[in-house]
């Protein structure tokens, strides 16, 4: 019976996030439904989910959490190899609402339940409620069996932070340090935290995100860890690109940067796409006060590097642009030992994020 952990945390008890490109168990997904976010009723937002949970399935175990109102609908079009439970949320964002799990030597696992608060709650949250967002990782640790930690006073989203499973992180001053996440800490007292709940040694802070607006710069956008040692960076030498100074600046940083280990980083670059991917159909989208307005032409946060590692392969997305085949030829080039897949997931975007804001690695305990 999975319990809450109380008084100690991961650090202390021997747990550490691992890295992504380590093994995995099983990936999880939240459906999506709400027409304020998705357009036409976030049908064609479903198809491009399920494409990715399919893709995902040919790498290692699926698990689409649904509303019950949803559940007939997305069971009808999912391949029985993918398990579908039900369960509430808000929306469909489970890297940021779902559990991080830790793993320790002896086999064990266990999860950190952040608190979730929309990207910002009250000061510049996406929408409100999110009571049911905030309950997911719960729910996911409750059914996996997994005993977890409950961060009630400390806000914090999967999407904004990337570890290399050996002490060191990477993040965004944009993200982690505005005021709609922790105001009442400091950077040296995030620093600590993240520290005892993801055992860490070194963090590297990436100046800015690429996503202002919506989850304010998370960095599973911008860069992440491809093994030990070795990291994706977003790039672009076109001074048209909208994200050029974030993604020079970035590497910028990364470049002169060592991990916790003393090693200087080896920094591969990640094109970006050759236009710019913009906002189509937002008179399709509901309107609701207090959410987000959306309008036709807004510049949608469109990064190949929002892939997903899976056991023997890397799912990345593709927007129907020019660099779509140039994107897979770098990732390949990153992890020639692993499948890297392409989907269609512009619909996604739409949305607000990509197939790694989507999802959620297990780790396999060893």
């Amino acid at each position: 019976m999975a319990k809450r952990i109380i008084g100690t945390t991961p650090k202390q008890d021997g747990f550490r996030m691992p890295g992504e490109f380590e093994e995995q168990s099983r990936i999880f997904m939240l459906w999506p439904e709400r027409p304020d976010n998705w357009r036409n009723g976030a049908k064609p937002a479903q198809k491009a989910y399920a494409n990715v949970a399919i893709a995902i399935s040919e790498f290692e175990p699926v698990t689409m959490c649904v509303s019950k109102e949803q559940y007939a609908n997305c069971r009808a079009q999912l391949p029985e190899n993918i398990r579908v439970v039900e369960m509430a949320s808000n929306d469909s964002w489970i890297r940021d609402c779902g559990p991080t799990f830790v793993i320790n030597d002896e086999g064990q696992i266990r999860g950190v339940d952040w608190a979730f608060n929309a990207w910002g709650g009250l000061v510049d949250g996406l929408y409100f409620p999110w009571d049911m967002d905030d309950a997911v990782a719960q729910k996911v640790c409750e059914f996996e069996d997994i005993d977890s930690y409950r961060t009630d006073d400390f806000v914090c989203e999967g999407g904004s932070i990337h570890v290399d499973g050996e002490g060191t992180l990477i993040t965004t001053e944009m993200c982690l340090l505005s005021e709609g996440r922790n105001p009442h800490m400091s950077r040296e007292e995030i620093e600590a935290q993240l520290c005892e709940y993801l055992n860490l040694e070194k963090i590297i802070w990436i100046k800015d995100g690429i996503d202002p607006e919506e989850t304010n710069g998370h960095i599973d956008d911008v860069a992440c860890f491809v093994r030990p040692g070795e990291v994706a960076c977003i790039w672009t030498e076109d001074t048209e690109n909208p994200f050029y100074a974030e993604a020079q600046e970035a590497y910028k940083t990364l470049s002169e940067a060592t991990d916790a280990k003393g090693r200087k980083l080896k920094v591969h670059k990640l094109c970006l796409t050759k236009k710019p991917v913009l906002l189509e159909g937002a008179d399709c989208i509901d309107i609701v006060e207090g959410t987000l307005p959306r309008e036709d032409g807004d510049v949608c946060i469109a990064s190949y590097m929002n892939y997903l590692i899976v056991n023997g392969g890397v799912i990345v997305p593709q927007y129907d642009d020019e660099n779509d085949a140039l994107a897979l030829e770098q990732v390949q080039a990153m992890f020639p030992e692993r499948k890297v897949v392409g989907v269609a997931t512009k619909e996604v975007v739409f949305g607000g994020g990509n197939i790694h804001c989507i999802t959620q690695q297990q780790p396999k305990a060893k």
